[in-house]
């Protein structure tokens, strides 16, 4: 398949298409006087990271982002969501402010509106100031306050051309996969930092939307990542474990962003490492929103394993085509999390803010793969919205290949070729059915 089944035409006037990406990711964070992240000390742990490579130079969007704003405009997206890196404003996470970071912040935006683009502002993806990584980082609850104070210095400056912006994405990678699992920076595996971080990212988020508000900004939202779990039984064990999963991936962030209150069922393993008086806590997490972004990739087999401690469930892949990360290609789960989320965000605008795969496509390898991919996730928001969810606008991952965390350089999201070792970019066929798909007739 090389062409999108949908275009433009076939979704309201006002629906909206964009393309994602996120500073470290593509930045280059060693140029403009950026400060060190636990993202760089990860990276130079051994065993963390595939051939211990990091963001130092990335996709250098930190000197090329002129030809990658062209990029974005000649597809023709409306959108395009990037990230602020908080050590590039605050090399040590407070204190001095780096001018040269605002000053290429403010450019950036600048650039995206000459070009007609829409700029979607995230305040945090995932590179935290090795300074306050020194200070606890997540399991310290000063870092709401740390945060805070980014979110100013940085909304002062770009905040009046922001078309939305959100505080923190995947707040599940940020707590549970990075305190937890020990995945991603700072690759902690103990519960009761878990338990703090997935609460202290909640209370920061609500502090950063209260100062955009307080600075006159509109069209705030949350962005949370979705899995959708799936029992690997038939057994009552294997469909509670499923659920219990979903607590902690699907439901935790959610529940306090919109009902001030955490999952029952997570709670009960977590409660008893949880900071002392989390529950005055609520109000401020629980701040008015303008809309919810779904992240979506796939879903997840989950069985009970009663041999582990809390919360006894192991991950399973299914049979279902995969994605070269290994994850099955699940389109059934958007279509379900678009009608879930809304017995939360009630009647609140939805974006799919990020839905994408890594294909190993070379340019000599056309990426027929993720044009499918795309097409068939289309098709399940297209089916939502039909039965009423409010989805208003769907952003790709990524518009570049680039640096994928622990997986370092090798699993190639983009919608465009970088070379890594050139920093050539080249349009793949993705690209190209888009441009096609999304031109204004």
């Amino acid at each position: 398949m090389t062409d999108f089944t949908h275009t433009r035409a076939d979704f309201p006037d006002d629906f909206l298409f964009g393309v994602a990406t996120s500073a470290y990711q593509i930045e280059g964070h060693g140029f403009g006087g950026a400060g060190r992240t636990h993202w760089d000390d990860f990276a130079a742990t051994p065993g963390n990271v595939v051939r211990a490579e990091h963001g130092g130079r990335a996709c250098d969007h930190y000197h090329m982002w002129e030809q990658d704003l062209d990029l974005i405009a000649a597809a023709g997206f409306d959108i395009y969501r990037f990230s602020a890196s908080w050590a590039r404003v605050l090399p040590d996470g407070r204190g001095a402010v780096n001018t040269e970071g605002l000053d290429y912040y403010d450019r950036l935006v600048d650039g995206m509106l000459e070009r007609g683009i829409k700029p979607a502002l995230t305040l945090y993806h995932w590179e935290l100031p090795s300074a306050l990584a020194d200070l606890g980082g997540w399991r310290n609850r000063d870092i709401a306050g740390w945060f805070a104070d980014y979110t100013q210095i940085l909304c002062e400056r770009i905040g009046d051309r922001i078309w939305s912006a959100a505080p923190i994405n995947e707040p599940w990678c940020v707590g549970w996969l990075s305190h937890f699992m020990g995945a991603h920076a700072p690759g902690l595996r103990d519960i009761r930092a878990t338990a703090r971080a997935m609460h202290h990212i909640g209370l920061a988020h609500g502090r950063a939307t209260q100062v955009m508000r307080g600075l006159g900004m509109g069209n705030l939202g949350a962005v949370c990542n979705f899995e959708y779990a799936l029992p690997l039984g038939e057994s009552d064990a294997d469909r509670s474990a499923a659920q219990l999963y979903d607590g902690i991936y699907n439901r935790w962030f959610i529940g306090a962003m919109f009902k001030g209150a955490y999952p029952a069922d997570v709670l009960e393993g977590l409660a008893p490492h949880m900071p002392k008086g989390w529950q005055d806590d609520m109000a401020t997490i629980r701040q008015p929103l303008d809309w919810l972004g779904l992240n979506y990739y796939t879903c997840k087999r989950i069985a009970h394993d009663p041999a582990s401690a809390w919360p006894q469930l192991s991950e399973h892949v299914g049979d279902l085509p995969k994605t070269q990360m290994g994850w099955e290609i699940c389109p059934n789960g958007l279509a379900h999390f678009l009608h879930f989320v809304g017995e939360y965000a009630g009647t609140l605008p939805l974006y799919v803010t990020e839905n994408g795969m890594a294909n190993p496509d070379t340019p000599e390898q056309p990426d027929h793969a993720r044009i499918a991919y795309l097409n068939a996730h289309l098709d399940a928001a297209k089916t939502a919205m039909a039965k009423g969810a409010k989805l208003k606008g769907y952003i790709i991952w990524s518009l570049l290949d680039n640096y994928e965390w622990s997986l370092g350089y090798e699993k190639r999201f983009g919608l465009v070729h970088v070379d890594f070792e050139s920093l050539q970019r080249r349009p793949k066929a993705s690209y190209q059915a888009l441009q096609q798909a999304l031109a204004r007739t």
